[in-house]
C-alpha cells in the first residue's frame, strides 16, 4: 500500500546498477537505499511483481522501478508540484492514479547520496508513529520541509 493507503552509503564512485552519474559523478543505487533503510524499526523489504518495496506494516513508503532507474518515496502531496516545479530534471508527479498519494517520484541517478537519505528518511517518519521517529531520527528540525535542508 503507498502513503494514501491503497497500495550506510558508500563512497562514490564505485560499481552501480543504474549505469548513469548524477551532477556530482556519485550513483545512488537501490543498494544504498537499503542501507539507509536496514536499521529503521517496523520497515520491511518486499519484492512485489519484480519491484523492490519498502513498507512499514502495509504501507509502501519507498518504491523502484523494475529497472531500478526510478524511486518514489512518501512526500507530503500538498509540497509535490512545488517540488516537481523547482527541480523538474530530478523528480516528477506519479502516475495520474496515484496522483491522490502522498507521494512524489524521482531519477535515481539524478539524486546525490545525502539528497537520498533525507528523502527516504523523512518517508518512513511519515508512516511510523511520531514517538518512534522521535526516538531514531530526533525531533523533526524546525521549519523542516521533507526533501529540503533543514
Amino acid at each position: 500500500m503507498h502513503p494514501c493507503g491503497d497500495g550506510g552509503i558508500r563512497e562514490c564512485g564505485g560499481p552501480s546498477n543504474a549505469g548513469t552519474t548524477s551532477q556530482n559523478g556519485c550513483v545512488v543505487t537501490v543498494d544504498d537505499v537499503r542501507a539507509v533503510l536496514a536499521r529503521l524499526p517496523r520497515s520491511s523489504e518486499v519484492l512485489v511483481r519484480d519491484r523492490v518495496k519498502f513498507r512499514v506494516g502495509q504501507i509502501v513508503y519507498v518504491a523502484f522501478s523494475q529497472d531500478e532507474t526510478e524511486i518514489g518515496f512518501a512526500f507530503p502531496k500538498e509540497e509535490r508540484a512545488a517540488l516537481v516545479a523547482a527541480r523538474p530534471d530530478v523528480f516528477f508527479r506519479p502516475r495520474e492514479s496515484e496522483l491522490r498519494c502522498h507521494w512524489v517520484e524521482a531519477w535515481l541517478d539524478a539524486l546525490d547520496a545525502d539528497e537520498m537519505r533525507e528523502l527516504v528518511l523523512d518517508a518512513w517518519r511519515m508512516v511510523v508513529p511520531q514517538r518512534v521517529a522521535r526516538e531514531v531520527l530526533g525531533p523533526p528540525a524546525a521549519g523542516h520541509k521533507p526533501g529540503r535542508p533543514g
